[in-house]
C-alpha cells in the first residue's frame, strides 16, 4: 500500500468519522510495461475481467488479496471502496460474475484468507489496526484482535495462517517515520497471545509460508527486498536474513505468494508486473502485462493459483479500473499460493 492509497483512506475515515493510519509511497504513473530483464523468461498475463471502476468517493480502486474460497471462486478485497461499496468481494470465474460480500462502512481492508481451523475469512483493516473475522458468506462480523502489541498499534497489511490456525501478520508499523518499524506479529488462533517474532523490517507487506512450512517469506516495500525468517518449531524465529533483493526500478516490493515447487511470486507495486523467483533467489521469470493493455494500470498487488493447478489470478489496478488477470504459474497452487 502507498502514500496515494493513504489519501483515499483518508476520505474513507473523514466519511466514517474514525482514525486512520498511514501507508505506502506514491505510484508510478500508469503507462506501457517495460519488458522484463535480460535473461528473464516473460510470462504475458491475459485480462479475465473487470471488477471495479474508480471510486468518485476515494478516487481510486485497489484490488488486493486474492484467496479461492471451498467452492472454487476467488474472494477479492478493494482497499478504497467507500461506506456500502463491495470491499470484499466474490468472483465466480465459472460465469465470470461478481457479488458484494462485505459493504460495512468502516474497514479499509488490504488482505483476506481462510483459515484452516474454523473456516472463517479473516480480514485486515488497516485503517483501524485490526483483524476482523466474517462466516465465508460475509456475515456475522467479529473483530478477532485489536489493540497495541508490545506497546504499539498495528497497522497489519498482509497475514499468513499455519497448519495449526495461528496468523502470521505483516505489521507496516513507521512507514513514514525515520527508521525501520516495521514488524512480523504472530497471534494465536483464540485471538490472544500476540507476539512479535522479527522488528526493524522496512514496511513489511507480503508475508507467505514457504512451501516446506519451515520458514516465513516477508516482503519489504520500501526496501525491495524478500526477508527468510526461518522458524525453531517452538513459535519463535531462528534466524532472518534477506532472501531477495527485488530490482524494480520506480516500483515497489508489495504483497507475495508462494507455489508448490517453492518459487515465490513478488507482485510489483508501480508496474502491472509481478517478479518469479525460486527458494535460492534466482529470477525466474517476470509476469507482466502485456503493453498493449497495460495503459492505465499501475500495479499488480497481488495472486492466487488455483489449488491444484498451474492456473494463475492475479488482481491488478490503476487510473483504468480493477481487474483480474491470469497466467500459468510455474507451480501449482497450495494454501500458500492464496496471496494474503
Amino acid at each position: 500500500m502507498r502514500r496515494r492509497t493513504v489519501r483515499s483512506l483518508a476520505v474513507l475515515a473523514a466519511l466514517t468519522a474514525l482514525p486512520l493510519a498511514g501507508c505506502g509511497t506514491t505510484p508510478a504513473p500508469g503507462a506501457a510495461a517495460p519488458a522484463a530483464a535480460p535473461g528473464h523468461a516473460t510470462i504475458p498475463a491475459r485480462e479475465v475481467m473487470r471488477l471495479t471502476r474508480v471510486h468518485p468517493e476515494t478516487g481510486m480502486t485497489l484490488l488486493e488479496g486474492p484467496v479461492f474460497d471451498a467452492h472454487g471462486d476467488l474472494v477479492v478485497v478493494d482497499v478504497t471502496a467507500p461506506p456500502g461499496g463491495a470491499k470484499v468481494m466474490r468472483v465466480d470465474l465459472r460465469t465470470r460474475s461478481v457479488r458484494p460480500l462485505v459493504t460495512d462502512g468502516q474497514g479499509a481492508y488490504t488482505s483476506a484468507q481462510f483459515s484452516p481451523h474454523d473456516g472463517r475469512l479473516y480480514l485486515t483493516d488497516f485503517a483501524h489496526g485490526e483483524i476482523v473475522s466474517t462466516d465465508a458468506d460475509g456475515g456475522d462480523r467479529r473483530t478477532f484482535f485489536t489493540g497495541e502489541v508490545d506497546g504499539a498499534r498495528m497497522s497489519p497489511d498482509d497475514l499468513a495462517f499455519d497448519r495449526e490456525g495461528r496468523l502470521y501478520v505483516s505489521d507496516s508499523r513507521g512507514l513514514y517515520e525515520e527508521g525501520a518499524k516495521g514488524r512480523v506479529v504472530r497471534i494465536g488462533r483464540d485471538g490472544r497471545d500476540a507476539t512479535v517474532l522479527a522488528r526493524g523490517l522496512e514496511a513489511p507487506n507480503g508475508i507467505a509460508f514457504a512451501s516446506d512450512w519451515r520458514g516465513l517469506w516477508v516482503s519489504e516495500l520500501t526496501g525491495n527486498r524478500i526477508r527468510y525468517l526461518l522458524l525453531d518449531g517452538k513459535g519463535a524465529v531462528a534466524s532472518n536474513h534477506v532472501g531477495m533483493r527485488v530490482d524494480a526500478g520506480v516500483a515497489q516490493s508489495d504483497s507475495l505468494a508462494v507455489d508448490a515447487e517453492g518459487n515465490v511470486y513478488q507482485a510489483l507495486h508501480g508496474r502491472p508486473a509481478m517478479a518469479v523467483f525460486n527458494r535460492y533467489g534466482d529470477r525466474l521469470a517476470t509476469v507482466e502485462v502485456p503493453a498493449e493493455r497495460a495503459r492505465g494500470l499501475t500495479s499488480a498487488t497481488n495472486v492466487a493459483i488455483r489449488p491444484g493447478t498451474r492456473k494463475a489470478y492475479l488482481t491488478v489496478s490503476g487510473p483504468a479500473g480493477g481487474y483480474l488477470y491470469s497466467f500459468e504459474a510455474l507451480g501449482a497452487g497450495v494454501r500458500q499460493s492464496n496471496g494474503g
